[in-house]
């Protein structure tokens, strides 16, 4: 039988208890209780807490911040020059099919369209492009924000771009939250707050981001943390992150990875890289090769 930590009480009837909104490990019958049982708790609360978090933050995602192209269903590339934003419906569009997509379009002598949605891609102006993208900011794209953001940034205008980095991390958006950690840790006059940059570098690597795995792996290595360190970084190479398994080739002829960790994180680096392969995509990046 459920009963409050503090008083005793059972859940029964109309008595409901309460959990611990961060341990899970106990419950209580009001706010009365929990205040009054909170330092006998606090130190139980604190360690749990911390477990709970290290199950969420070393837990391998499926697939990258990324996901899939939404037109051939395969994993986007963690190499953003392998693929396009689209302004009209915020789509990421992988380079395989925008190429195809251009052949199609030249073969019936088409204006050229975006590959998802079918508006008109081609000839837009800098401004008709921010009016597409505002109108996606308008119905809470949290892609459209983060661009809008990154176009802020770029001007300079970093409290703008701070806001839809907000709220588009609010939603849930993986890069949003890896931006604002770069913003925590600027010099030129944004509010600097490590506790802060910490957070959302954390909240982006369980969101699949690989940079912000990566940063995490080489910030528990210099605070010689090894172990956590080899797990961010064996994340992060199963995402198909190159620099993490430069890194662990590196860990390894030191000794800090076992062979048979290293063994599998090259498996699974090489298989995350050729998932998001296919001819269309070998195709187009010919065909940038000899441009």
């Amino acid at each position: 039988m459920l009963c409050c930590a503090s008083c005793g009480i059972a859940e029964v009837d109309d008595i409901k208890l309460t959990e611990c909104p961060n341990c899970k490990l106990v419950r209580y019958c009001s706010v009365r209780c929990q205040r009054k049982h909170r330092p006998r708790h606090k130190q139980a609360c604190k360690k749990r807490t911390a477990e709970l978090r290290d199950e969420l933050l070393f837990r391998q995602p499926e697939s990258s911040h990324l996901g899939d192209c939404p037109v051939c269903l395969l994993p986007l590339s963690i190499d953003l020059t392998k693929s396009k934003v689209y302004s009209c419906c915020s789509k990421i569009i992988c380079n395989g099919c925008n190429y195809a997509n251009g052949i199609r379009m030249r073969a019936g002598s088409l204006k050229p369209k975006c590959p998802f949605c079918r508006q008109l891609a081609g000839g837009l102006s800098d401004k008709e492009l921010d009016q597409n993208t505002m109108k996606r900011v308008e119905a809470n794209d949290i892609v459209a924000m983060s661009e809008m953001a990154k176009v802020r940034s770029n001007e300079g205008d970093f409290s703008r771009a701070y806001e839809y980095w907000k709220k588009a991390a609010e939603m849930g958006d993986a890069d949003s939250h890896y931006q604002l950690s770069a913003l925590y840790n600027k010099d030129d006059g944004f509010e600097r707050d490590e506790k802060k940059q910490l957070y959302h570098m954390e909240e982006a690597a369980i969101g699949g981001h690989p940079i912000a795995r990566y940063n995490l792996g080489c910030v528990e290595g210099n605070k010689g943390r090894n172990e956590r360190a080899m797990k961010h970084f064996i994340i992060a190479a199963n995402l198909g992150f190159d620099s993490a398994i430069e890194m662990l080739k590196g860990e390894y002829a030191s000794g800090n990875i076992s062979k048979e960790d290293f063994a599998t994180a090259l498996r699974t680096h090489h298989a995350a890289v050729n998932a998001t392969t296919s001819p269309q995509r070998e195709a187009a990046a010919a065909k940038a090769v000899t441009k």
